[in-house]
C-alpha cells in the first residue's frame, strides 16, 4: 500500500494552499483516496500557513497526522516547526530561496530548490510554489504530472486560464531541477 502524509507549510500568500490542492485534486484524477486539510495561523496574508494533504491506495482513516512521511517547507518558522514531526526515512523539500537553514535531520531525504529563482526566469514569482511542487512529484511520485495538469485545468479557469500554461511549465521546471 502506498500512503503520502504531507504537510505543506510556509506563509500565507506564498501558495501553500495551492498546493495542497492541486495535489489533493490530482490524486483524485489519479483514482487514488485523498484529503486536504488547510490550516491557518492568525492573519491569512503573511501568517503561517499549513496543510496536511493525505494521497493513498486505500481509504483514508484521518485527514489528520502527527506524524507526516513527507514535507514541503516554504520558510524557516516551517522548517523549525515541522521538521522534528517528519517520520525518518522520510522525504523533506526545501525552498531554498527563502529558507537559508539547514534541516537538523539527519534520517530523511533532503530535497534543496531555489525555487524563486527558477520561477522569476519565468517570468513570475508567483509560481514558485508549483516549481517546488515539481521537485516534490519528481522525487516522490505521489501523483502523475498528468493527474496535475487536470487539476491545474479544473483551479485555473476564467481570468485565471491565461496562467494555465505557465504554471504547468513551472511544475515541469520543478521536475527538471532536481532529476
Amino acid at each position: 500500500m502506498s500512503e503520502h502524509l504531507l504537510v505543506v507549510a510556509g506563509f500565507g500568500g506564498q501558495g501553500v494552499m495551492l498546493i495542497g490542492q492541486i495535489l489533493a485534486t490530482a490524486g483524485m484524477f489519479d483514482n487514488k483516496h485523498t484529503t486536504w486539510l488547510p490550516s491557518y495561523g492568525p492573519e491569512m496574508r503573511g501568517g503561517t500557513a499549513n496543510c496536511t494533504v493525505v494521497v493513498s491506495d486505500e481509504p483514508i482513516g484521518s485527514p489528520i497526522t502527527n506524524a507526516p512521511n513527507e514535507l514541503i517547507v516554504m520558510n524557516i518558522p516551517s522548517l523549525i516547526k515541522f521538521e522534528r514531526e517528519i517520520q525518518p526515512s522520510g522525504v523533506m523539500v526545501i525552498n531554498t530561496s527563502v529558507v537559508d537553514r539547514e534541516t537538523t535531520r539527519n534520517d530523511i531525504s533532503v530535497v534543496k530548490i531555489d525555487a524563486n529563482s527558477i520561477a522569476e526566469k519565468l517570468g513570475n514569482l508567483k509560481v514558485a510554489n508549483m516549481v517546488v511542487l515539481g521537485a516534490y512529484l519528481e522525487k516522490t511520485g505521489t501523483v502523475t504530472m498528468e493527474g496535475v495538469r487536470k487539476a491545474l485545468e479544473k483551479k485555473l479557469t476564467g481570468r485565471k486560464a491565461s496562467l494555465l500554461d505557465l504554471n504547468i511549465q513551472a511544475v515541469e521546471e520543478g521536475m527538471k531541477s532536481v532529476r
